[in-house]
């Protein structure tokens, strides 16, 4: 167990036995460690059933518009239409809306899918069946993953089912923290596949003790630094010289590749300009209108959204192989939070940067084979506007783009009717984006061959099929 304390806390190295220096690197998961994670699955037939690729899931919670996103419909009155217009696309005769200006340069690099429907108008129901794929376990599906992949990268000792929030980029947002469990919902399965969140504990967090002085961990160099220190302890103890080469990764997987990983201001200082969505805040008149509300309506800035996407880039190189990040505030009836007009010039160029910048990132780093990115929501939102400015819950329509990962992009999947509120090709359901995630991520036709994975897990998996046309 790793545990950082302060100067005054910390014993010297000597007096350290070895049993507690390989607490390190046990990372205990129901009795299994991280070195026998490690060791588990060295094994060559993990290799062959888990494919060198990551997902990004980005969730934008609340339930995001269609029209003013990538469906704009600017040829119906003006009750349905995107409120700010629309924009042309890399895509001959493919609009968005008018807040993605760089999302539409990329899009011959995306593949738009209009005719995602589940059916679900319910914030906690429709979270759920997203987040799972619609699976019977009700996993949602990093955890689904993680029973297959195991819970570790066996090359570097990272988590491979991981939540990027925006606590976990400064603890000054620690009250931005508002993820639903349900995003996170293992349904039936173990919670140890629950996703590692670095910001605020789980089952992996829970044995690996970040303790540092009060106050100071938004102070990522003094992490850094303890980290440091630590590691420079263990190099110098005869006691972990001895440990075997697992126990020994596992120690280096927490005191190197981990602590470099999730420090993201490791990089360029240009770069995380480019990520850069701090200036996009709710303005204090919006907050102001929202009365007892107003504290969650400011706390749906995406001040921190632009760097969880840059992390989430810097996860998937050092060995994460599933990260959902979520982005809140998309709930925009007008009534309880803030209408389109208030939420759509923050949220929009916030998204549009954001994802901008991670598409562009990732090609320049040659690795748009080896990441997949998946952005949708619980659903979408009605073809009318609302009297108070605003769309209500809408589950006949979910928008849904997915970049990357070897699937077939520069396309547009579906169409939906004219106003905006139902498909008119086949739907796309919940399971076929389970089906495509799956199949990217995994090889699912040397999964059917395994005798030792859990029935409902193999069916979950083996029985969802991906959007055709994508794969």
């Amino acid at each position: 167990m790793l545990s950082i304390v302060s100067p005054e806390q910390t014993s010297n190295c000597a007096g350290r036995s070895r049993r507690e220096f390989l607490k390190i690197g046990a990372l205990a998961f129901g009795g299994l460690s991280l070195p026998g994670v490690l060791r588990a699955e060295s094994d060559p037939r993990w290799r062959s059933l888990v494919r060198d690729r990551s997902v990004v899931m980005l969730n934008l919670q609340g339930g995001p518009t269609q029209f003013e996103t990538f469906d704009p419909k600017m040829d119906v009155p003006s009750e349905n239409r995107s409120m700010f217009g629309e924009v042309r696309t890399s895509l001959a005769g493919v609009r968005f809306g008018g807040q993605f200006p760089s999302m539409a340069k990329l899009a011959h690099k995306l593949a738009v899918i209009r005719s995602y429907r589940h059916g679900i108008s319910s914030h906690g129901p429709a979270a759920m069946h997203v987040a799972a794929g619609g699976n019977a376990t009700g996993a949602c599906m990093g955890s689904l993953y993680s029973v297959i992949a195991g819970l570790a990268n066996p090359d570097t000792g990272m988590p491979l089912n991981t939540i990027v929030t925006p606590r976990s980029i400064e603890e000054k947002y620690k009250s931005f923290n508002v993820v639903p469990p349900r995003v996170t919902d293992t349904g039936s399965l173990s919670k140890t596949h629950k996703p590692f969140d670095p910001a605020s504990g789980g089952y992996l967090l829970d044995d690996m003790k970040l303790s540092i002085p009060q106050g100071r961990f938004d102070d990522r160099l003094e992490l850094v630094a303890r980290l440091d220190k630590l590691r420079r302890n263990v190099e110098a103890s005869e006691k972990v010289r001895g440990a075997d080469a697992f126990q020994q990764q596992a120690v280096d997987a927490i005191l190197g590749q981990a602590a470099k990983a999730f420090d993201w201001r490791r990089e360029d200082p240009k770069l995380v300009e480019r990520y850069d969505t701090s200036a996009f805040t709710v303005p204090e008149s919006v907050i102001a209108q929202r009365g007892d509300r107003g504290n969650l309506v400011r706390n749906h800035s995406p001040v921190a959204l632009g760097q969880q996407m840059m992390l989430a880039r810097r996860l998937c190189e050092a060995g994460c192989r599933f990260i959902t990040v979520p982005s809140p505030g998309w709930d925009m009836h007008g009534q309880h939070e803030y209408a389109i007009v208030d939420g759509m010039p923050i949220l929009g160029p916030a998204l549009d940067k954001a994802v901008g910048a991670f598409i562009e990132d990732v090609e320049e780093r040659g690795l748009s084979e080896k990441i997949l990115l998946v952005i949708t929501g619980e659903f979408g939102r009605t073809p009318k506007i609302n009297k108070y400015g605003g769309r209500d819950h809408w589950g006949n329509l979910c928008p849904l783009v997915f970049y990357g990962g070897g699937l077939k992009t520069g396309q547009v999947v579906g169409a939906s009717d004219r106003q905006g509120g139902s498909p008119t090709s086949t739907p796309v359901t919940s399971s076929n984006v389970l089906g495509t995630i799956m199949h990217s991520l995994l090889d699912v036709g040397e999964l059917r061959t395994r005798v030792n994975v859990p029935r409902d897990v193999m069916d979950a998996i083996t029985e969802s099929r991906p959007i055709r046309e994508l794969v």
